[in-house]
C-alpha cells in the first residue's frame, strides 16, 4: 500500500480525523434505537481507525527533511485564535493509538445492559476521542489547552453516570474534578504567559503555536514559571507521584474500564510534554530534571508497594500505573535521543497494555460483581482468553521479549546509565519487576486459585473478541515494532538536539 493510492490530501485528511467523531456523535446522540446507534458508532470507530492508518501511509512516504511538521494548515479565526495543526512521527503515534483504544470502548459498551442508555454513551466516546485528536493534531498550546479542558468534564460524566460504586462514586468524582481542574489552572497559566511573552517580544502579538514560540528567547526566570506550570499541570494528567491522588478512587468507584482507557491508556499529558515543555523550555528541563527522576524513583517503589497491599484489583491496577510511569519518566529525563524513543514507545505500551488489563478487569466484573482479590479465583478455567489476555499485557509491562515493552524498556535502560550511571537504570529495573510482581500475583489470586463459583458462566463473544485483539495487538507489535520506532526516531533526535549540549549551570 503507498500513499499515493490516496487522493485525499494530508491536510483534508487531518481535518477529517479530528472532526468525524464530533459530528458522529451529536448525529447518534439523537438515535433513539440502541442496536442503530452501536452500529453507526461502531462504523464510525473502524472508519477513524482507517483514517489513521491511511495518515501513517501518508507520512512514512514523504521525502525525507522537509520540514519538522508536515501537513501544516492554519484556519484563522479570531486574532490569536487561529487553529494551527501539524503531523510528526509522534502526532501519528498518538492518534494511531486514541483511535484504537477508542475502538475498543465502543466494543466494550456494545452490550446494551452495561451502558443505557447506550447511544449516550457512545455520543460522549465519540466526543472524547475527536477532543484528543484535536489535542494531538494541534501545535497550537492554546488549542492543545482548550480540547484538554472540555475533555474534563467528559470524562467526569463518563466516570459518575456509569459508575459501579453507588455510594462513593461522588466523593471520587469530586476528588478527579480537584485535581483536574488544579492541572487546568496551571496549564493556563502557562499558556496566558507563553502568550504574553510572545506578545511583548513581538510588540503587542499574541501567538501560542509551537513554531512561533520557539522562536523568541525566553529569560531563566520565566522558563523556570512556565516549566513549573506545563510540568505540573500535565503531571496531574498522566498521573505522575505525587500528583496522582486522584486515580486511586476514581479507578476504584468510577466505571471500570471505558473512562480509564481515555484517561491511562491515551497519555495526552506525556504527549504535552514531548510536544511542548522540552522543545520550550530546555534550561529549565535541565536545572530540574535530577529532581523529577529522583521523585520518580521514588514513584516507583512507593507505588509498587502500596499495590502489593490491595485487595480490590482496581486499586491494585492504579498504583500499577503510578508505578510504571515513574519508569516512562525516567526514560524522558535522560534528554538523550534514546530517552525521547523510549518515553514515546512506553507511553504506547503502557497504554496497550493497561487498556488490555482494565478491559479484562472489565469482563471478569461482568461475571462476577466483584473485583476483590478474595472473593476471585480459577477464573481462568471458565475465561481462558481473558486470563491469557491479561497474562500477555502483564508481561508486556515487564518488558519481556515479543511484547512492545521489550525495546522500549531497553532503550529506557541504556539512556539512563548513559545520563545518570549504573544507579538508577538498576533501581528502575528493580521497581518494574516489583510493580509487575503485583500484576502476577494478581494474576494468580484471580485466573489461578481456587474456584470461587463453580456455576459461573463462561465467556462471552464480545468478551472474547476483547481479549483476542489486545493479545494479537499487543504480540504484533512486539514481533514487528519497526515501524514504531521509524515514526519516533526522526522527532525524538530533533528534541535531543536541543539538549545535545553540556547543560546550563
Amino acid at each position: 500500500m503507498h500513499s499515493e493510492l490516496f487522493w485525499i490530501s494530508g491536510k483534508f485528511l487531518l481535518g477529517i480525523i479530528q472532526s468525524l467523531p464530533a459530528i458522529m456523535g451529536g448525529v447518534i446522540f439523537l438515535i433513539r434505537d440502541p442496536r442503530s446507534a452501536f452500529r453507526l458508532g461502531l462504523a464510525t470507530a473502524f472508519f477513524e481507525l482507517g483514517l489513521s492508518v491511511i495518515l501513517y501511509e501518508k507520512f512514512i512516504n514523504l521525502p525525507s527533511d522537509e520540514g519538522t511538521f508536515y501537513f501544516n494548515d492554519r484556519l484563522s479565526l479570531w486574532g490569536a485564535l487561529a487553529y494551527h495543526t501539524g503531523v510528526d512521527g509522534f502526532t501519528v503515534l498518538f492518534i494511531f493509538l486514541s483511535a484504537f483504544l477508542s475502538l475498543m470502548v465502543l466494543i466494550y459498551g456494545a452490550e446494551v445492559r452495561r451502558f443505557s442508555p447506550l447511544p449516550l454513551f457512545i455520543a460522549v466516546a465519540l466526543w472524547s476521542e475527536a477532543l484528543l485528536m484535536s489535542q494531538f493534531a494541534t501545535i497550537d498550546l492554546l488549542w492543545f489547552g482548550l480540547s484538554a479542558t472540555l475533555q474534563v468534564p467528559l470524562m467526569g460524566f463518563l466516570l459518575s453516570y456509569w459508575a459501579t460504586s453507588g455510594s462513593q462514586e461522588g466523593a471520587a468524582v469530586t476528588r478527579y474534578y480537584q485535581f483536574m481542574g488544579i492541572g487546568i489552572l496551571l496549564l493556563g497559566g502557562a499558556i496566558l504567559m507563553l502568550g504574553w511573552i510572545h506578545a511583548d517580544a513581538t510588540h503587542g502579538t499574541w501567538r501560542f503555536d509551537l513554531i512561533a514560540l520557539s522562536q523568541i528567547s525566553f529569560s531563566s526566570w520565566q522558563q523556570s514559571i512556565i516549566f513549573y506550570l506545563l510540568f505540573y499541570g500535565l503531571a496531574i494528567r498522566v498521573p505522575l507521584f505525587p500528583l496522582h491522588g486522584w486515580l486511586p478512587d476514581v479507578a476504584e468507584h468510577g466505571t471500570v474500564a471505558s473512562a480509564m482507557l481515555l484517561l491511562l491508556g491515551v497519555k495526552s499529558g506525556i504527549y504535552g510534554m514531548l510536544r511542548y515543555l522540552f522543545p520550550l523550555t530546555p534550561d529549565a528541563v535541565w536545572q530540574w530534571h535530577g529532581y523529577v527522576v529522583a521523585f520518580s524513583l521514588i514513584a516507583i517503589f512507593y507505588a509498587a508497594t502500596l499495590a502489593l497491599s490491595q485487595r480490590n484489583i482496581r486499586r491494585l491496577l492504579a498504583y500499577a500505573v503510578v508505578s510504571h510511569t515513574g519508569v516512562l519518566v525516567i526514560g524522558l529525563f535522560s534528554l538523550s535521543s534514546q530517552g525521547f524513543q523510549s518515553g514515546a514507545l512506553l507511553a504506547v505500551n503502557f497504554g496497550l497494555a493497561i487498556s488490555a488489563l482494565l478491559l479484562m478487569v472489565g469482563s471478569v466484573y461482568v461475571r462476577t460483581r466483584s473485583l476483590l482479590l478474595n472473593r476471585l479465583g480459577g477464573l481462568a478455567k471458565q475465561m481462558p482468553l481473558v486470563a491469557a489476555a491479561f497474562l500477555v499485557a502483564t508481561l508486556a509491562i515487564i518488558g519481556m521479549p515479543l511484547t512492545p515493552g521489550f525495546d522500549a524498556v531497553h532503550l529506557m535502560l541504556e539512556a539512563a546509565l548513559e545520563r545518570f550511571g549504573a544507579a538508577v537504570p538498576i533501581a528502575a529495573a528493580v521497581g518494574n519487576i516489583t510493580a509487575a510482581a503485583c500484576l502476577l500475583l494478581a494474576f494468580q489470586r484471580a485466573f489461578l486459585g481456587a474456584l470461587g463459583d463453580p456455576h459461573l458462566s463462561a465467556e462471552g463473544g464480545i468478551e472474547k473478541t476483547i481479549a483476542i485483539i489486545m493479545i494479537v495487538v499487543q504480540l504484533a507489535a512486539g514481533f514487528y515494532s519497526r515501524p514504531l520506532f521509524n515514526l519516533v526516531e526522526k522527532p525524538a533526535a530533533r528534541l535531543a538536539d536541543i539538549y545535545h549540549s553540556a547543560p546550563v549551570k
